[in-house]
Order: C-alpha cells, then structure tokens, then sequence
C-alpha cells in the first residue's frame, strides 16, 4: 500500500532524503525511527501529497503522489504532530466541517464513528480550546479516520497524552492496523517495539536499518550491553573502559556505582574489560549482560552528530 522508491528531497544545499526505498503493505503497521532532523516529517508529507520529492517516485494506495495527488489524498489519513484544529468549533463540528471538505458520505453516521473509535463520544461537543492537549490529540486522530481511510500516517500520535491514553491509542493503532496500512513516526522506541510490525531506521536522510523489532535485535545478537561495579568510582570506570577495543559506548547505568558498556556486533568484550580493571588494580565486584535493547540499537545506528533540517522533527 506504500511503495517508495529512491526518495531524495533537498532545501538548498541541505539534504533531508537522500534515496531512501521500502514498502509496506495492507495490514502491516510500520515504525518510522529517528533523531531530530532525520528526514521523517519530511518522509510523510511526501507521501501525504503535501509536498513533492526532488527526485525518485512513490505510491500510496496504487497512486502515484506526484501525479495522482487527490487520488492519494483521498485514500490518506494524516495525523501530523502538530495537529491544525479550530478551538472555537466543538469537535463535532470540526469532524462535520473537515467531512464536508472531503465530502465524506453519511456524514453525521461517520462523525459519530470517529468520536467513538477514540473514546471522544461523551466529549464530542465540548469547545476543542478548552479541551487538554491529550483530547486535542484525540480529535486529531478522529479527523484522520474520519473518511475511513486505506492508509494511516501518524506522526507522533501519542505526544501529549498521559500513560492511560498512550495505551489506549496503542491499542487502537494496533485494530486499525488489522485492516488498514498504518505507519507511524515515534521517539518513544518501547512503543515501536510494542505496536510496530516492522521498524525503518533513518538517520541523515539516510535509511541505516530495515526489519522486525525482533530481527535488529537478533542481528545484533553478539551485541552485549553489559554491565559492570568495581571498586572505582564510576566516572573512572568509564574513562577506564571506553578506550577497550570494540566498545561502542560506556554510560553511567541507572544504578548508583555501575557503568553500561555496549560492544560491538560479534565480539564478547568480558575477559578485556575484566582484564582492564583487575590490570587497573580494581576490585571487579559485577559483571552482568543482556540482550541489547532496540533502544540501544537505535542508538548505536543514530550516533552520529545529527543534520539539521529546516521543518524537521
């Protein structure tokens, strides 16, 4: 239902996209992963129809965003992070008006389908402007279902909400991703790995990873986040262990006195880093593993120093 093929857009000598290519298809839901500036905002308002490529092509229900736009808009339901509402209309009538401009047919049948879908139906006449940012987010997302579209482009759709309505909308995105394709931008990397299917990486307009949750973490499965105590305070201990061979970072860990070092895909970094502290003459007190997280995953593919992009989040 999304294909994308060498996607490249530039403002000026800056570049946002830079030949990206993937697919998703009807009943996938699709994470979209990176930092500020990465490329995608940029990624879904070409594929929304709200802005065309510099070069490379793609469709979006069969149609082609450049030369079907109404087709694809047609078939597209936007939620951008920040979502353009009037708050002197009441949600209903701002679903009702947005429904006429689509010329939605059964109007007032799909106007109380959408409130309902996203739990608006007992808030559906309040004034949008004294609504909390969360009920705004939610009318937002009623507008995006509103003509009961074949593909659903989320960005952000969880900021500003509060831990209950982060789980419901969770929940939501995962029914209409049944039936729907849905693909989604988040900085929350537990609710990619929570909701999403698949999982696009991007980084620099640049797409540096492409897979199931389950399948990046399985391919960096040498990978080890370890972590270590030894008698040393711990911000010696980090500059103690950064420079070990095949160490890719070594943080404070949450823990009072640890420290977290990741290595590198295929190498088991324990009797080096043992070794380090005891040569240090230190008492090595802990030495624990685990699998490496998509957190930190994300991390090690996006540490580069960020690009900044005009319009991007």
């Amino acid at each position: 239902m999304i294909e994308a093929n060498k996607l490249s857009k530039t403002y000026g000598s800056l570049t946002a996209l830079e030949g990206i290519s993937f697919e998703a298809k009807r009943g996938e839901i699709l994470g979209f992963l990176g930092p500020n500036g990465a490329g995608k905002t940029t990624t879904m308002r070409i594929l929304t129809g709200y802005m065309p490529p510099t070069s490379g092509s793609a469709k979006v229900a069969g149609y082609d965003v450049v030369e079907e736009s109404l087709e694809v808009r047609r078939r597209v339901g936007y939620l951008p992070e920040t979502v353009p509402l009037y708050p002197e209309m009441s949600g209903r009538e701002y679903l009702s008006f947005m429904g006429s401009l689509r010329r939605v047919e059964d109007l007032d049948g799909r106007v109380e389908e959408s409130l309902t879908q996203v739990g608006l139906e007992k808030r559906g006449d309040s004034l949008i402007g004294n609504l909390s940012k969360g009920l705004r987010q939610r009318v937002g997302l009623a507008q995006a279902l509103l003509h009961r579209p074949e593909v659903l482009i989320l960005d952000e759709p969880t900021i500003g909400l509060d831990p209950a309505q982060i789980i419901e909308v969770r929940d939501l995105i995962r029914e209409l991703g049944r039936e729907r394709t849905v693909m989604l931008s988040t900085h929350i990397l537990s609710e990619a790995q929570q909701v999403c299917d698949r999982v696009l990486i991007i980084n620099k307009g640049r797409l540096v990873a492409e897979d199931t949750p389950a399948n990046l973490s399985a391919q960096l499965a040498g990978a080890y986040r370890i972590l270590i105590r030894s008698s040393a305070p711990a911000a010696d201990l980090v500059d103690l262990l950064k420079s070990v061979p095949g160490v890719e970072s070594v943080e404070l860990a949450g823990q009072a006195g640890t420290v977290e070092v990741i290595s590198s895909p295929g190498r088991d970094l324990r009797p080096l880093l043992a070794r380090r502290i005891v040569e240090a003459d230190l008492d090595l007190l802990e030495l624990t593993t685990a699998g490496v997280s998509l957190e930190s995953i994300f991390l090690l593919l996006t540490r580069e120093e960020e690009q900044v992009v005009p319009q991007e989040s």
